[in-house]
């Protein structure tokens, strides 16, 4: 009765559209008063708990970074790049979506900033050379989804917060999972540009000199921050301090695309965005408290023991289950909720938390590219101006090819815990 009244009203918030941390603090409220004899200040206490994490203070600063470098005009010199290493290839401009996505992944640590940044200006290069609108969006919504897995990665953040994780840690497994994801996009575009008849571009107009000079001030961001990280010269949050300054400093000195008003609007959506995620992030840790202390994760746990024994079987079934939870909320969202009872499962079997943070959030990230949710196929409409169902035609294939990812990622572990292992 606990868990299914639980349930039930958290999912009747949001089906009535309550924000989620609201929905999460109203529901532990109702659930403790109802079905505990838990006094009601361990709501306040664990929400303010939860904040009080050094940490977290790397989140806001991360997303500054990012907003800094979107606003900083980096997106087109990235896409000169990866046009200058990729173009000639067959389906050439679906190659440079994916491969600049992987390179802006690498500074912004969002996925819709990335369909944002790189769609508004690769969509209508690659309408104009013959790609139809609904496919150069659908491949732009894929590649967005690299964003919060290459690191710097705000739900690698948010994964570590609520679990206790190395944000360092969780930032190298990230590594190679993201680069994974980029190739098998790129397999699927050659597929289909030879199936549509897209051809490479003819990148002979581009000074190749100028590209990398171009481009060097914007690939130096990450080298910065994750060499200070792993370098043992800054912690995560101070890194994310010295991007910021950093990028400021490109923004204004170097690319001279910066100033008072897009200062404002990097501050102000840094402020939206880590107001909101404080927010949830606070009352999920009494959520949190709530379902362990009513032994949720164990009754969960043996649940899915009586459905299987094997590793294997319960990773497919936890990971559809995320993979359909990605298709209704949000990347942050589902973390924050799910961490804590699925994590403790995982465990048991021997999966690295580290390895399985990269796991949630890989499938997580596919869901950015599923209906109804499906965040970076709005945004990617909105770009292209065109309808996600039109999109949607487009996008299985490229769905397809993150599942294999995803089934690699969780199956052959040393995909992401290489790095961390070979660095410790």
């Amino acid at each position: 009765m606990f868990l299914l009244a639980l349930l039930a009203l958290f999912i009747l918030l949001l089906m009535v559209g309550v924000p989620i941390g609201i929905g999460l603090g109203v529901t532990t409220a109702v659930i403790m008063a109802l079905f505990t004899n838990f006094k009601l200040i361990l709501l306040a206490q664990n929400a303010v708990a939860g904040l009080d994490n050094f940490p977290l203070l790397a989140l806001p600063f991360f997303v500054l970074l990012g907003n800094l470098m979107f606003h900083g005009g980096i997106s087109r010199r990235l896409l000169d790049l990866a046009e200058l290493i990729v173009g000639k290839i067959i389906g050439g401009l679906g190659m440079v979506t994916t491969l600049a996505s992987m390179f802006f992944a690498a500074i912004s640590g969002s996925g819709p900033a990335t369909v944002s940044a790189i769609g508004t200006l690769i969509i209508p290069a690659m309408k104009q050379k013959g790609y139809d609108v609904n496919y150069a969006a659908a491949i732009t919504a894929a590649a967005g989804s690299i964003g919060v897995i290459i690191p710097p990665s705000i739900p690698f953040v948010i994964y570590a917060v609520t679990t206790g994780c190395s944000i360092s840690d969780l930032f190298l497994a990230g590594v190679f999972p993201g680069i994974l994801v980029g190739i098998v996009l790129m397999i699927a575009n050659y597929i289909l540009a030879k199936k549509y008849g897209y051809k490479g571009t003819d990148s002979k107009n581009l000074n190749a000199g100028k590209v990398i000079r171009d481009s060097f001030w914007a690939l130096a961001m990450p080298v910065i921050v994750l060499g200070g990280i792993y370098g043992g010269f800054v912690t995560p949050t101070e890194a994310a301090v010295v991007g910021c300054v950093y990028a400021l400093g490109v923004g204004i000195l170097v690319y001279r695309e910066v100033g008072t008003k897009e200062i404002y609007w990097a501050l102000k959506d840094t402020g939206i965005i880590t107001g909101a995620t404080v927010f949830t992030l606070a009352f999920s840790t009494t959520f949190a408290t709530l379902i362990t202390m009513k032994q949720v994760p164990a009754m969960v746990a043996e649940y899915l023991n009586m459905i299987s024994s094997s590793p294997i079987i319960i990773l497919i079934i936890i990971n559809l289950f995320l993979l359909g939870v990605g298709c209704f909320v949000d990347n942050i969202s589902a973390c924050i909720i799910l961490s804590p009872i699925l994590l403790p499962i995982v465990v048991k079997l021997g999966v690295d938390p580290v390895h399985f943070g990269v796991i949630m959030t890989v499938n997580l990230a596919i869901g950015f590219c599923t209906p109804p949710y499906g965040i970076n196929l709005f945004v990617a409409s909105a770009v292209a101006d065109t309808t996600v169902v039109k999109i949607s035609r487009f996008i299985w294939p490229f769905l397809i090819a993150m599942l294999v990812a995803l089934i690699l990622i969780t199956y052959i572990p040393a995909l992401s815990m290489g790095l961390p292992t070979a660095l410790k």
